[in-house]
């Protein structure tokens, strides 16, 4: 029974990872594809926007077949983790309900695919797991990457929020300017 509930589970959870991956890098199932969602990724602050589209895109699609197939374990859900993270810290604002745009879905992801890398895949699956020495390295830059690409996006946040306030202070010194 465990084995076939660690599967469902690796598939619904890695099945729509790689779907939404799929959306972001290729327009599949009507998603935007790399430009719309590149466009997208530089309006919030991760930028240059394509690439980081086009990381987290692979990082989701390449996750959620690993995580569906249970091969490579645990790299599948720890690529999860990773780009949930951004996800999650993406919708932070929002708080924490999907119905306002918040991060209850990838906060939910993230948690799955922490579950599934703490139990294992299970029987059922394609491969055997990976080495400790090559899981530990893996994880490793995993979060190295997903803490850059949050750092990077709080900075720009900010940076946009001090210019916001800069082009406010100006526009309110010409207003006084002109009214002299």
């Amino acid at each position: 029974m465990r084995d076939v509930m660690l599967l469902g589970s690796r598939l619904v959870l890695g099945g729509y990872l790689a779907v939404h991956g799929a959306q972001k890098l290729f327009g599949a199932f009507g998603g935007p594809g790399l430009d719309k969602a590149g466009a997208g990724f530089h309006a919030i602050g991760l930028r240059p926007g394509k690439p980081m589209a086009a990381i987290a895109g692979a990082t989701e699609l390449g996750g959620g077949v690993l995580t569906a197939a249970g091969a490579a374990d645990p790299v599948g859900p720890l690529a999860i983790i990773g780009a949930m993270t951004v996800a999650s810290a993406t919708h932070r604002a929002a708080g924490p309900l999907a119905a306002n745009r918040g991060f209850e879905l990838p906060l939910t992801n993230l948690a799955t695919a922490a579950a599934l890398a703490a139990s294992g895949p299970g029987r059922l699956r394609l491969s055997p797991p990976l080495s400790h020495r090559l899981t530990a390295a893996v994880a490793v830059g995993g979060a190295l990457l997903a803490a850059a690409s949050v750092a990077r996006m709080l900075t720009a946040a900010r940076a946009e929020s001090r210019a916001d306030t800069a082009t406010d202070t100006a526009s309110d010194a010409s207003t006084d300017a002109s009214r002299a």
